[in-house]
C-alpha cells in the first residue's frame, strides 16, 4: 500500500511540475545552443543532490559554460544516456550518502525511483519523459542494454538487481522478473552488460572489515541475458571473494578484456572475456593504481574507470577525503586525487602505469572523457578544510578539465569550482547529442 501510494505522489509531482517547475526548459538561458565542435555537439550534465545541471562543452578550447538545471524528486544517484542519446535515465533516491556530510550515518530512505527524460538535440535541455518507475530501495547504478531496449538498475543495500523495459517511444515501462531468484552478492555496486548483449555482470563489492565485524566478501555475479530476462550463470570471486572489494568495470572496445577497479585494495584487475560468454576465473594482471602504494592514507579508495575510445589507454579515479584533527578542526588527512593513467598492451591487454594527474581537488568519484576522447573532466566531489602551514584554507569542489595527449597522458587546462555546503557533486557524464 505504501508503494503504491508513494507511486501515486511520484506521478502527481511530475504533473503538477511540468506546467510549472520544469517551465525553466524552455528558457533560453538553459536551452541556448552549445559550442559546435568536430566532434559534434556535447554537453556534460552533473549532480548536485537533487539538482541536475547541463553545461556545454567546447572540445576544442577545452571549456564548459553553465546553462542550467533541473531537479529531481529526491538525491540523484546515478545517471545512464540512452544508445540513441535521445533519452537520459536518471536513478534517484532519499537514501545513501549522496548528500550528507562527511562521516555522516547514511540513511536507507524511503523513496526511489527512475526518471526517463528526452533530451532536446538542439539544446540538451532535459524534458520530463513518462511516469517515473518506483524503485525497492536506493539504486546505485543503472545501465541500459545494448540495443536499449531495457534498463537494468542495481542495489546495494539489500544487494539486488531489476530490468525495466524501455518502450519503442523511450519511455520506462514494466519489471521483467527472473524466472528464478538472482545471486546477487553482497552489496552491488555497478551493473554492466557485455557488448555481445548475452551476458550481464553485476559489480559486488562486499564490505570492508571493521572493529565489530570481520569481512564480506566481493564477486562478479554473471548472468545470462536474453531480451531482459536474466538467468544464473557463474560468480568469480578470487581469494573467495576476500580482499576483492569490486567497484566498477570497464569493456575494452575491440580487445577481450575487461577492467575492474578493486576499491579497497588500489588496483587495477584485468579479466579475459571467454568465448563460452563468462570471464577468466581470475585476473590476467593486477597493478597498483597509486604513484606511491606503499603510503595509503585514511580513506583513499578508488572509484570510477573508464577505457579510451581507442582501446589504448584505461582511466581510473583515485580518490582521498580522510580526516583528522587540527587545532579543533577536522582537515584533510592527505592522499592521491587523481586520474591514473595506464596505456593498454594491445596484444595481451595489460595495462602499464604511465601517469597519476593531480585533479586538484578532494574526492574524485567520477569522471568522464567526451565520446571524442579529447578532453577528460574529473569532479572532486566535496569541500573539505586543508592545512595550510599553520592556517587552514577549504578547497571546494570543482570540475577538472585536462586535455588527453596523444599519448595517452592528461595535461591540466583549468578548474571550475562548484557551490556545493554540505553536499556532493556525486555524479557527472559527457555526451554527444543526438
Amino acid at each position: 500500500m505504501k508503494k503504491y501510494t508513494f507511486a501515486i505522489c511520484v506521478i502527481a509531482f511530475f504533473t503538477i511540475i511540468s506546467g510549472s517547475r520544469w517551465g525553466l526548459l524552455a528558457n533560453p538561458a538553459f536551452a541556448g545552443k552549445p559550442t559546435a565542435t568536430a566532434s559534434g555537439r556535447v554537453v556534460l550534465y552533473a549532480a548536485v543532490g537533487a539538482e541536475l545541471t547541463q553545461y556545454d562543452v567546447d572540445v576544442d578550447t577545452a571549456t564548459l559554460v553553465k546553462r542550467g538545471s533541473i531537479t529531481l524528486p529526491a538525491n540523484v544517484q546515478e545517471v545512464v544516456v540512452h544508445p540513441s542519446r535521445r533519452y537520459l535515465y536518471i536513478a534517484w533516491s532519499n537514501g545513501g550518502p549522496s548528500n550528507l556530510p562527511q562521516g555522516s550515518v547514511a540513511p536507507r530512505g524511503s523513496q526511489h525511483g527512475l526518471s526517463a527524460f528526452r533530451i532536446d538535440p538542439a539544446s540538451g535541455a532535459l524534458l520530463p519523459h513518462g511516469n517515473p518507475a518506483v524503485l525497492p530501495s536506493r539504486p546505485i547504478h543503472v545501465t541500459t542494454d545494448i540495443p536499449g531496449t531495457h534498463a537494468l538498475v542495481a542495489y546495494n543495500d539489500p544487494s539486488g538487481l531489476t530490468v525495466h523495459r524501455i518502450e519503442s517511444d523511450g519511455t520506462i515501462g514494466t519489471q521483467v522478473k527472473p524466472a528464478a531468484p538472482l545471486d546477487v552478492g553482497i552489496y552491488g555496486h555497478q551493473v554492466r552488460v557485455d557488448p555481445s548483449n548475452n551476458m550481464v555482470i553485476l559489480v559486488t563489492r562486499g564490505n570492508g572489515p571493521t572493529t565489530t565485524k570481520p569481512e564480506d566478501p566481493g564477486a562478479l555475479k554473471i548472468f545470462a541475458y536474453n531480451d531482459g530476462l536474466l538467468t544464473n550463470r557463474l560468480s568469480i570471486a578470487p581469494g573467495g571473494g576476500f580482499n576483492f572489494q569490486s567497484r566498477h568495470l570497464d569493456f575494452h572496445p575491440s580487445g577481450p578484456w575487461i577492467f575492474l577497479s578493486l576499491e579497497r585494495q588500489n588496483k587495477l584487475d584485468v579479466f579475459e572475456r571467454l568465448k563460452d560468454g563468462t570471464l577468466s576465473r581470475s585476473p590476467l594482471f593486477s597493478k597498483d593504481t597509486l604513484s606511491d602504494p606503499s603510503n595509503v592514507r585514511p580513506g583513499q579508495a578508488l572509484g570510477t574507470i573508464h577505457v579510451h575510445p581507442n582501446g589504448r589507454f584505461v582511466y581510473m579515479a583515485n580518490r582521498a577525503s580522510g580526516t583528522k584533527d587540527f587545532q579543533g578542526q577536522s582537515v584533510f588527512v592527505g592522499g592521491e586525487n587523481s586520474i591514473a593513467v595506464f596505456s593498454i598492451n594491445q596484444d595481451t591487454g595489460e595495462p602499464t602505469l604511465i601517469q597519476n594527474a593531480d585533479t586538484r581537488g578532494i574526492h574524485t568519484r567520477t569522471f568522464a572523457l567526451d565520446p571524442s576522447g579529447r578532453i577528460l573532466v574529473a569532479a572532486n566531489m566535496m569541500e573539505l578544510p586543508v592545512r595550510y602551514g599553520n592556517g587552514v584554507r577549504t578547497v571546494p569542489a570543482s570540475l577538472a578539465v585536462f586535455r588527453v595527449r596523444d599519448d595517452g597522458k592528461l595535461d591540466f587546462v583549468r578548474k571550475d569550482d562548484v557551490a556545493v555546503g554540505s553536499r556532493n557533486i556525486f555524479w557527472m557524464g559527457i555526451t554527444a547529442l543526438p
